[in-house]
């Protein structure tokens, strides 16, 4: 199953932007964060991610496009916080819900190391949540270890 990456068009990033912040301030609530501390939290993360309403040196959205070119995600990809040109991040993927399971998620990633190779990047990291058990089963078939785990107990 043929998938590209393609830039994100710079005018569709307003839309890409809200629906990525809003995605991850859904996650938030997943963890137990409340609707209004998670959409403060996402839209602090997304601010010191596009500073100037843009994606900051070195990082790229991309859309994630079918073999029939109808995309069904996007991939968001760029340097760590590290300051080792040679450490990326993969900061964020989405299969669209209704097109997962069918490898376009494996893909986008094999394109998305490739991508970060050309870059100069050794090392490909990602954060995922403990509940996305479908990504993280993904993720380590594609040969990612775990690196640190974070544990919650609700004392209430």
């Amino acid at each position: 199953m043929p998938v590209t990456l393609r830039p994100l068009d710079a005018r569709r990033f307003p839309a890409w932007f809200e629906r990525s912040r809003a995605e991850y301030a859904r996650d938030l609530v997943a963890l137990g964060q409340t609707s209004e501390d998670a959409d403060r939290h996402a839209d602090e993360s997304m601010a010191r991610s596009f500073p100037s309403g843009a994606p900051t040196p070195g990082h790229v959205v991309f859309d994630v496009a079918d073999d029939a070119g109808v995309v069904v995600g996007y991939l968001w990809i760029g340097p760590d916080t590290s300051g080792d040109a040679s450490a990326w991040w993969i900061w964020d993927i989405v299969i669209d819900a209704d097109k997962r399971g069918r490898g376009f998620g494996r893909m986008a990633m094999v394109l998305g190391e490739e991508h970060a190779r050309a870059q100069g990047a050794h090392t490909l990291g990602l954060s995922v949540f403990g509940f996305n058990t479908g990504a993280r089963g993904l993720y380590e078939s594609l040969g990612y270890e775990t690196t640190s785990v974070k544990m919650l107990k609700e004392l209430d």
